[in-house]
């Protein structure tokens, strides 16, 4: 399989040994937890030299193909010039998250250590004495730590995803499709390859054209993740005592009771966490609609695709679906049902063209409510 180049993190420059200020990215070590989850994942389903070749090679064609049809059927067209997508294995995905899982939480780490470092001062300044700094050795070890538990849930997450649009809050966003993961699929499904592959690549394209052909998006997404993820940081001296809700709920998290992020969330949270989950819920829904209305003159096998998709959605082990609940996965599963349901009901009303008035600026992205209501939405958008 192919992967994305590899290429390291900013090194910390202070020598080793001295004290200094924490920062928010010595927090978790992304350059360990994306080594050590490259060394913890499974390589994926067994193929031969030349399966892999042709699997990467279609995949890269399948990309290219899904654009026209995505444009046409979604009625949007990105930018030219956007990058080709990459097919990367499993270890590939892993660095390439961990660089933009460092990107997109350095700035909530930063206000986290912030939090810290004034609540320390304060102590300090009551207590009459210096405020203390944190030794670069035991720090590395607690980041070190912290890049075990993160490495645990790269590696996992990796075998799951079939394509990602990569939004890399560092750098330049990017399409990718997870080659073993992609091969994995089609053979538990039974399904036609191509068309299986043709069909994964409509659905990332349709989230390459919603953030290329919406230019004010990525930036909406990317800053409303930030702004929730600092605020559902405790504060340091609430740090026990919301460990040990989550410890009490967890329970029922584990049972599908309730939702992990609902445990870890206040009331005021929950409100931001359902405006950003009413996002995601249309851009994946979106995305499902697109893939499925390309129809048979594209992917003469769609429905049957769709159908046994589906039914693998369902089907997961025990295992499988603990460790989804406890990631938050089984919510984003949700996520596809809720917001194609939302788009299917916007363009039975108002056709496509009424539809794209979604993306006309951050106040007419859905509500929460609207979600599960499209006509709520077309009253208040359109009148």
């Amino acid at each position: 399989m192919t992967s994305t180049p590899s290429s390291s993190l900013p090194t910390d420059p202070t020598p080793s040994g001295t004290d200094r200020d924490v920062q928010g990215s010595d927090l978790v070590d992304w350059d360990f937890a994306a080594a050590a989850a490259s060394r913890l994942v499974r390589p994926g389903p067994r193929a031969g030299r030349g399966e892999i070749e042709d699997l990467v090679a279609e995949l890269r064609v399948a990309g290219e193909r899904a654009v026209d049809p995505v444009a046409t059927t979604a009625r949007m067209q990105t930018p030219a010039g956007t990058p080709p997508a990459l097919v990367v294995d499993r270890p590939g995905w892993i660095r390439a998250n961990a660089r933009s899982m460092g990107a997109m939480l350095a700035p909530v780490l930063d206000e986290v250590v912030a939090r810290k470092r004034e609540s320390d001062r304060h102590k300090a300044r009551s207590a009459g004495r210096s405020l203390p700094q944190v030794g670069d050795t035991a720090q590395k070890v607690g980041a070190t730590v912290t890049g075990t538990e993160v490495a645990g849930i790269l590696s996992w997450i990796s075998t799951k995803v079939l394509g990602q649009y990569d939004l890399a809050p560092q750098g330049t966003p990017r399409l990718m499709f997870v080659a073993p993961n992609i091969l994995g699929a089609e053979r538990e499904l039974g399904v036609e390859p191509t068309d299986f592959r043709l069909w994964v690549a409509m659905h990332e394209e349709t989230h390459r054209v919603q953030f290329t052909a919406v230019p004010w998006l990525r930036d909406h997404v990317v800053g409303r993740a930030r702004s929730i993820g600092a605020e559902m940081m405790p504060e340091p001296d609430q740090m026990s005592q919301r460990l040990g809700e989550v410890l009490t709920q967890l329970p029922g998290v584990l049972r599908g009771e309730t939702d992990v992020t609902q445990v870890l969330a206040t009331p005021a949270q929950r409100e931001r966490l359902a405006e950003i989950t009413a996002v995601m819920s249309l851009l994946e829904g979106h995305a499902d609609v697109v893939m499925d209305e390309v129809g048979p003159q594209v992917i003469p096998t769609v429905a049957d695709i769709r159908r046994r998709f589906d039914q693998r959605r369902k089907g997961a082990g025990n295992v499988d679906k603990v460790l989804r609940r406890l990631l938050g996965m089984e919510a984003k599963m949700r996520q596809y049902r809720d917001g194609a349901a939302f788009v299917r009901g916007v363009v039975d009303e108002v056709g496509v063209d009424g539809f794209n008035q979604v993306w006309t600026s951050p106040d007419t992205l859905p509500l929460p409510t609207e979600i599960a209501d499209p006509r709520a939405w077309i009253a208040r958008v359109h009148g």
